[in-house]
């Protein structure tokens, strides 16, 4: 077994803030963090891999000062997973960090993944309380905004909101009302980190539209740099 401190890790990373606290809790713990990895699917009904604004994790990966990998895929199902193993496969690593929280079909896949690379699967965030999650991640001072939303009880006005206490208390109405997940884990919104404790510079947002159809939409960012903190 790898001493804690000298475990050699790539963390699975979106920009959202589930992939990031896990990458927060990752570097806290003493993880020698290799690489960032990133799949890219080009068409949004990916099954295992966010979508909107996914060119930005270049962006996260400079502010964080962590080398990016990164691959692209048709986005299709289980064959995508293929995609993300051979990119795994590259890397010289002895483990996966990833964002999953209570999603089996994300989590049993990249267990499968690790596990046929003989790599260590790890979820630091894994049947976390949701609520507890989302304090945490506010109270760390990560700033976070609402880039996708996807369910009944969200409209466009969510679209650019900050994730802060009064984000959480509507949240907590809206799983009341609709069940919709707090963390989002059924794909109910999807965010984009742009600073917290691990990031050297913050990434600020110049040029954005919002895309929307029936079924929901998100905040497409065209522009975006990064700032010295």
């Amino acid at each position: 077994m790898h001493k804690r401190e000298k475990l050699r890790v790539a963390a699975l990373i979106t920009g959202g803030k589930d992939s990031t606290l896990a990458l927060h809790r990752a570097i806290e713990i003493g993880y020698d963090v290799k690489n960032l990895v990133t799949i890219r699917p080009k068409r949004s009904d990916s099954w295992m891999f966010h979508f909107p604004n996914i060119h930005l994790t270049s962006l996260f990966a400079e502010a964080v000062e962590i080398p990016l990998v990164e691959a692209e895929t048709e986005g299709i199902k289980e064959l995508e997973l293929e995609d993300l193993r051979r990119l795994l496969s590259t890397l010289e690593v002895d483990a996966i960090i990833n964002g999953a929280t209570s999603s089996r079909y994300q989590k049993e896949r990249i267990d499968k993944i690790c596990s046929e690379l003989d790599l260590i699967s790890i979820s630091p965030l894994w049947q976390l309380n949701p609520k507890k999650m989302l304090e945490e991640f506010i109270q760390l001072e990560f700033k976070a905004v609402i880039i996708g939303v996807y369910a009944m009880g969200f409209n466009k006005s969510w679209l650019g909101r900050e994730i802060n206490t009064s984000t959480l208390h509507d949240l907590l109405k809206l799983n009341q009302k609709y069940q919709v997940s707090l963390l989002g884990e059924g794909g109910e919104y999807e965010t984009l980190v742009l600073d917290g404790p691990i990031f050297n510079k913050k990434i600020e947002l110049f040029q954005k539209e919002i895309i929307w159809n029936d079924n929901g939409g998100y905040l497409h960012v065209k522009e975006a740099r990064l700032i010295s903190k």
